[in-house]
């Protein structure tokens, strides 16, 4: 059966087209992608993104038990920073790519995909023997609304909240006198702010901010201009971008792997392998050189020879051209500036490497 968010029938009397994602009925757009989407990078838009996972992981022995899982350090956290990160399994393969904050001592939250929260429970206990560690999943009693564009951050000072946290930090706030979690994190590019809040408050906090944020221009946001945003942004989606056979190097998140980290990880061998001795293939940018859309699981051509498939693909209102993502065969001959093809309803059509984001990121991510 299809889940619904506590924000569900909020978006129905919206006018929202409902859609099925990741067995979730959520709302893919209320008006227009592109106009929800420039809503977004020129003010302020209002997400309900509560299908995500939210695990509570805690104990004496939390911090050895996630630096088990994951190729970031997560010894170097101090209290209320985040980092991101990736579940990796025993062959480097991603099973899962997240957010982990660290509450206190000894007490962390994990944001999780959608999709993946299931497997990565069900990883996490696989991985738990010897270990004393508490593994609570939440992610039924809390809803997560992001707040994201220029003036995302003007707004939420607006209403009372007179510090907010530095990038990829989380803190205990209040807004309309609900008791709630703010991190400086979002899925956008933009700056901006998400909201944990308990699902018994998460109507009233809706209808709050749409109030509150009309003097800054804010409209509900669909998942049509999230992927669209997070697409010119270059993040990853998983389950397209990333998956359990490609590894954090593979899909160029080597930056956000410990190069100093002395604990054992699942999958480090392999990890360090191809720090060390190069990868067979690499994720790249591109953009179309005609008004044809390259769509997740195209062919990418090189010479007449099938090097590579895109994973994902789309219209970007902000460069007005079509771009995507894919992977591809390492081969020294391309580079940024190199002219490849993309199989679209068999015919070949022109698209060049470029470098990503697409459209630069007014947030920054501190990796460790």
């Amino acid at each position: 059966m299809t889940k619904q968010t506590f924000l569900h029938d909020k978006h129905v009397a919206l006018g929202a087209r409902m859609v099925d994602f990741a067995g979730w009925e959520m709302p893919v757009q209320y008006s227009s992608i592109i106009e929800e989407h420039k809503t977004v990078r020129e003010a302020v838009g209002l997400f309900d993104v509560s299908h995500m996972g939210e695990i509570i992981v805690k104990g004496e022995e939390a911090l050895p038990f996630l630096n088990k899982l994951v190729p970031q350090d997560i010894s170097k956290l101090v209290d209320l920073k985040a980092i991101y990160c990736q579940l990796t399994n025993k062959h480097g393969g991603i099973i899962d790519d997240l957010i982990i904050y660290k509450l206190e001592d000894k007490k962390y939250l994990i944001i999780a995909n959608a999709s993946r929260i299931d497997e990565d429970l069900n990883w996490m206990v696989r991985n738990k023997n010897g270990f004393e560690v508490s593994i609570i999943n939440e992610s039924h009693n809390y809803s997560l609304l992001a707040v994201q564009g220029p003036k995302a951050c003007d707004l939420i000072t607006s209403l009372g909240v007179e510090t907010l946290p530095e990038f990829f930090h989380i803190k205990r706030s209040e807004l309309f006198n609900i008791n709630l979690w703010i991190s400086r994190t979002g899925y956008t590019g933009e700056d901006g702010v998400e909201i944990l809040v308990r699902n018994e408050f998460s109507e009233y906090l809706w209808d709050k901010l749409l109030v509150a944020g009309k003097p800054f221009g804010i409209k509900p946001i669909g998942l049509g201009a999230r992927d669209t945003l997070r697409l010119e942004a270059a993040l990853h989606l998983y389950g397209n971008d990333l998956d359990e056979n490609t590894t954090p190097i593979e899909a160029g998140l080597s930056w956000s792997v410990s190069k100093t980290k002395n604990e054992d990880y699942n999958g480090k061998s392999v990890i360090e392998q191809q720090i060390r001795d190069g990868i067979s293939k690499k994720l790249i940018g591109f953009r179309m050189l005609d008004k044809a859309i390259a769509r997740h699981g195209y062919n990418i051509f090189y010479n007449d020879e099938n090097i590579g498939i895109v994973t994902s693909g789309g219209v970007s209102p902000i460069r007005g051209e079509n771009i995507g993502l894919g992977y591809i065969k390492k081969l020294d001959n391309l580079s940024v500036g190199s002219t490849i093809q993309i199989l679209i309803r068999e015919k070949l059509h022109n698209a060049e490497i470029v470098k990503r984001p697409f459209v630069a990121k007014k947030n920054k991510t501190n990796s460790i």
